[in-house]
């Protein structure tokens, strides 16, 4: 039997349910129990009353095909947007009305303007007609080149945002501007990927094809992929000079690189000299300093090493012991690679060490060679309270042994083939086995021996190669090197003296540590694919000379100018050249990118307009590996700094703060965010590049942790403008896609305004010769023209700063206050003011358009140019494009500090008014009462009623008085300020009962809320077990609920006053 058959008893007088106060058993209820029950029952009889309403409905006639649900209305389908433009022309602008224009799409607007631009020759510099400078000025940035090897990632569309909008602004100004672009062939990078795809696809190494040939696989590999590349930065709308683009093997600029490696090989700065090196082993060449990445491990720690089936074992410290020659007694030794003990050519002990002075001069027996090694005194290499106090020394294989080997002259014993093996010095046993294998066995051997003594957790630093993950051996090498000490002095001066301005600060106080530690530079890689070295061995007839020693080469730009130079050193002699077979590391050919792009080390006319540089802007990650040497190779060379200032911008990372990665699967592909892409296709992008299967999985589950609904079509504005509005001059930016989708919705309101604002103009709209006031502008307009110039004025400032914040966040602001205040109030001045403020409300619009287009074209060049190009032009507008327009600047004439204070007002009347009549729920015929006994402020809101009542919508009337008595019986009030308050006709407007029950809950609720609050502040031990942070939210939350009683409490008063 259901609840509703069996109804608990009504009281017919009363109406109050009857509750039995006995229990089954006969035991009275509690007050508790009865009142739970009676509850229960209210709910009960409610329900049922519901029930009954609902059966009465349905008996009526025709009451089946009312209750029947309507059919969900379709929306009809969003016709494709065809582009009629002829590729290079001037886009084809297809009516507003078209339904395929309806809502804004990132796809639509975005089309056809860049080959436009590209093809006018918008983006390359303006000169006087004599090819001077403009008398504006100058500015120019060289475009870091990023690296042939696949494809961009967010951080360079940081970087282009940043640039291009800084490049877009200056040219705005009027300014002579270059935006110069270009590629970088990445010597290592772009090798190991041809290498791996080489191997992957056709199973064969380099060595395999020969130099010649597999240099030109690079070659047509590096042309798919810089075509694709280029693809992607057109998209990013970068206005950059494609007629002077660069690349750092292109002729132009090799010729570059080989005059400065013979300059400074020629005057001894570029010197040959055999030290230890950082090898990657995977990659077959050395690698800088810059390029190692140290993986901390606290101890015992397995990582996987490329060519290794299994991981290999760090973190751990062996200790073994030598047999001392002549002796029972045995010298204990620890070190973290005991495989290097094959190159062991000493053990160091203190000399001050009592433990160790009976074996001063004496040797110890190596236990796998039939070697005797000396024992050796030295206060630097060992320091007495650490472990056992005897330190192994391996001259060739670790750098504070390479120094000790030179301060006893011991000898240096390379152990390593280039490919990680074990060589000849190890002994046949040995020649030939895998460094880490060899480390098993080395362990292994010594405790057949009884030499092995134990292994304990040791935390250390792994050096790492970043391009490949390997783990780096410190191998002796005859290489190239850089003297940099002399000329890190002349970089310190640069920017100690102002000529180099470096931001933000703490990139300066980076660059100013590092050039003040500068070590020599090795610029030898042992590649295919890069710039051959121009250095010449001289193999002298019946000599055999070493080709450590450096007097025995000779550069040269040419073969002829290196045997010439040879015949000079060697006169008399015969002889034959060979060249070197290594390339230049890539980071020598970047350093000289400021100058070598514009023709250096011929006189040319760029490099006498452009040089040095406006600005540098790059990552603060790459300042020593490429900003720090373009100072130091741009003074040495040009003798002028090669910049006048630097931007370093932020690293962007994740959503959660997480460095990006492949194998993390959270990097992003700008295409991806500005064409929108599904997860299942992020998946699949993951299966096209190198990541080893293993690390695929993972990556996935990082793309789903990222962008579990993939990432959503945003375009290149919105994310242009995300990218500077993040950047703070922090270090790193936690880049939410989402915030990025919020700004595609602010072109949407761009968009949808403009679109409006068309309407409002009407097609038979003129806008004047000129832009100026006409001296009929209403309040409004004289509020939001104050507005647009400071606006103007805040940008300006700003992008001078470098402040990319506050210049995006103030023209966001100012299209909002265009959008949702002019806009909105401008619509009765246009459809019912006088002709003269039709006209005024129009001309108005028209420059706030204009105007606002023109503000965020930097940020947002693609939308900026389709709408304006829709706005009629005045007489005087020369520029056929919003690329070449005038920027907005201050003008004192729009700034009118009254009109903004009178309005403001106006918003504020308003905005209380609104919460009035939304406090007390009339949606229409309202009445509203301004009153003011401040003649100015009477006069303001007087004058501007109308404005007023159309702002708030919900009202019939609105009323201003100057005192009080004026205001009829029934209202209730709200204070604007101390001079002025608001009033609202409450009585007869609403059912003021129904309102008190209604208010009277809400105190009810705020009443437990507060109770709730008190009792946990109260409890025991509060302020011991709280946090400050959780007393502060407390407190603050109790005060808001203190407020937010009052004000229902006085809610209520005025409604039941408003019942006498």
């Amino acid at each position: 039997m259901s609840d509703l058959a069996n109804l608990p008893p009504v009281d017919p007088k009363t109406g109050e349910v009857i509750i039995n106060p006995v229990k089954e058993d006969g035991t009275p209820k509690t007050p508790k129990e009865i009142e739970k029950e009676k509850k229960k029952a209210e709910k009960l009889l409610k329900f049922a009353a519901k029930q009954a309403k609902k059966q009465a409905a349905a008996s009526k006639p025709g009451s089946e095909n009312k209750n029947k649900k309507k059919p969900a209305k379709e929306s009809a389908p969003v016709p494709e947007f065809v582009d009629k433009t002829v590729p290079g022309e001037k886009k084809v602008l297809v009516s507003l009305d078209d339904p395929a224009l309806k809502a804004y799409n990132p796809a639509n607007v975005e089309s056809s303007w860049y080959d436009w631009w590209v093809k006018s020759g918008f983006f390359e510099p303006e000169f006087t007609e004599d090819g001077k400078v403009k008398p504006e000025g100058l500015f120019c940035i060289p475009a870091p080149p990023p690296n042939v090897t696949g494809a961009l990632h967010i951080g360079h569309a940081l970087t282009i945002a940043i640039q291009d909008s800084l490049i877009r602004f200056y040219r705005m100004k009027g300014k002579t501007v270059l935006f110069l672009p270009g590629f970088d062939h990445a010597g290592i990078a772009t090798q190991s990927v041809v290498e791996k795809q080489l191997w992957a696809k056709e199973k064969k190494t380099r060595h395999d094809y020969g130099r010649e040939t597999f240099v030109k696989k690079v070659w047509e590999w590096k042309e798919e992929y810089h075509q694709r590349i280029k693809g992607q930065i057109q998209y990013l709308g970068a206005s950059y000079d494609w007629t002077r683009e660069a690349f750092t093997l292109s002729p132009e600029l090799t010729e570059a690189v080989e005059e400065a490696f013979v300059r400074l090989h020629d005057d001894g700065t570029i010197y040959r000299a055999a030290r230890l090196v950082n090898w990657s082993v995977k990659l077959n060449t050395a690698i800088s300093n810059l390029e190692v990445e140290n993986k901390e491990v606290k101890g015992r720690t397995l990582l996987s090493v490329p060519n290794y089936d299994e991981k290999v074992e760090f973190g751990v410290l062996t200790s073994f012991a030598y047999p001392v020659v002549d002796s029972d007694e045995k010298l204990i030794i620890a070190t973290t690679r005991p495989e290097t003990l094959f190159g062991d050519t000493a053990v160091a002990v203190h000399p001050d060490d009592d433990r160790y002075k009976h074996l001063h001069g004496k040797f110890i027996q190596h236990p796998f060679l039939p070697r005797k090694i000396p024992i050796i005194c030295d206060k630097e290499a060992v320091d007495m309270e650490f472990g056992t106090g005897a330190v192994k020394i391996t001259p060739a294989h670790d750098q504070n042994d390479y120094n000790t080997g030179k301060r006893h002259n011991l000898e240096f014993i390379n152990i390593l083939t280039d490919d990680g093996l074990l060589n000849e010095n190890c002994g046949p046993e040995w020649e030939g086995m895998k460094r880490f294998d060899a480390r098993k066995k080395v362990i292994e051997l010594l405790k057949e021996k009884n030499l092995y003594v134990g292994q304990e957790d040791n935390e250390m630093s792994i050096p790492t190669c970043s391009r490949s993950g390997d783990i780096i051996e410190p191998l002796l090498k005859p290489q190239w090197w850089v003297a940099q000490g002399d000329m890190a002095k002349e970089a310190i001066k640069a920017v100690k003296n102002g000529e180099i301005n470096i931001a933000p600060k703490s990139s300066e106080a980076e660059y100013f540590h590092w050039v003040n530690n500068i070590q020599d530079w090795c610029i030898s890689r042992q590649l295919w694919w890069g710039h051959r070295c121009p250095v010449y061995f001289v193999h002298i007839d019946g000599e055999e000379n070493d080709p450590n020693d450096g007097k025995y080469w000779v550069a040269g730009r040419t073969e002829e100018e290196a045997q010439a130079k040879a015949e000079a050193k060697f006169p008399n002699t015969k002889f034959t050249l060979e060249r070197d077979e290594d390339v230049l590391d890539t980071w020598f050919s970047s350093g000289l990118w400021p100058f070598s792009t514009l023709g250096w080390p011929n006189k040319t006319k760029d490099l006498e307009n452009f040089y040095p540089f406006s600005m540098l802007e790059t990552g603060w990650d790459i300042l020593f590996f490429w900003v720090t040497r373009m100072i130091l190779l741009g003074i040495k060379l040009t003798g002028s700094i090669p910049f006048k200032e630097v931007f370093c911008h932020s690293l962007v990372r994740d959503a959660q703060g997480r460095k990006m990665s492949k194998s993390l699967g959270n990097v992003v592909d700008p295409l991806d965010v500005i064409r929108g892409i599904k997860l299942e296709d992020l998946h699949a992008k993951l299966l096209v590049g190198n990541l080893d299967p293993r690390e695929i999985e993972k990556a996935k589950d990082g793309q789903k942790e990222s962008y579990p609904n993939g990432i959503p079509q945003c375009g290149s504005d919105a994310m242009r403008f995300a990218l500077c509005a993040y950047t703070t001059g922090g270090r790193d930016i936690n880049l939410d896609i989402l915030r990025v989708e919020g700004y595609r919705k602010f072109c949407n309101k761009i968009y949808q305004a403009t679109k409006f604002a068309l309407m409002r103009l009407g097609e038979e709209y003129v806008p004047s010769a000129k832009e100026e006031l006409t001296g009929h502008e209403s309040l409004v307009e004289q509020w939001i023209l104050n507005k647009l110039t400071n606006c103007a004025k805040v940008v300006n400032e700003a992008i001078e700063k470098r402040d990319f914040l506050n210049s995006t966040s103030a023209i966001y602001e100012f299209w909002y206050l265009v959008c949702d205040v002019y806009i909105e109030n401008s619509k009765y001045l246009i459809q019912e003011g006088t002709e003269v403020e039709q006209k005024s409300a129009k001309d108005t619009l028209y420059i706030l358009l204009d105007n606002a287009l023109k503000l965020i074209h930097p940020f947002m060049p693609f939308i900026s140019e389709e709408m304006w190009q829709r706005l009629p032009k005045r007489s005087s507008e020369t520029s056929e494009t919003i690329v070449k327009a005038s920027y907005p600047v201050f003008r004192k004439d729009f700034s009118n500090e009254k009109a903004d204070k009178d309005y403001e007002l106006v918003l504020a009347i308003t905005k209380e008014a609104r919460s009035l009549l939304a406090e007390y729920n009339i949606i229409k015929n309202g009445k509203v009462y301004v009153e003011s006994a401040h003649a100015e402020s009477f006069e303001t809101a007087k004058s501007q009623k109308d404005s007023i009542a159309s702002l708030i919508k919900a009202v019939e009337e609105v009323t201003v008085v100057n005192k009080a008595d004026d205001i009829p019986g029934g209202c209730v009030l709200k204070s604007v300020n101390p001079e002025v308050n608001v009033h609202v006709l409450v009585k007869g407007q609403i059912d003021i009962d129904a309102e008190i029950t209604k208010v009277e809950k809400k105190l009810e609720k705020s009443l437990k809320s507060k109770q709730s609050i008190e009792k946990t502040m109260s409890s025991k031990d509060y302020e011991k077990k709280a946090n400050a942070q959780a007393q502060e939210a407390n407190k603050t939350k109790l005060e808001n609920t203190i407020a937010e009683i009052e004000g229902l409490e006085a809610t209520i008063e005025n409604l039941k006053k408003l019942k006498l």
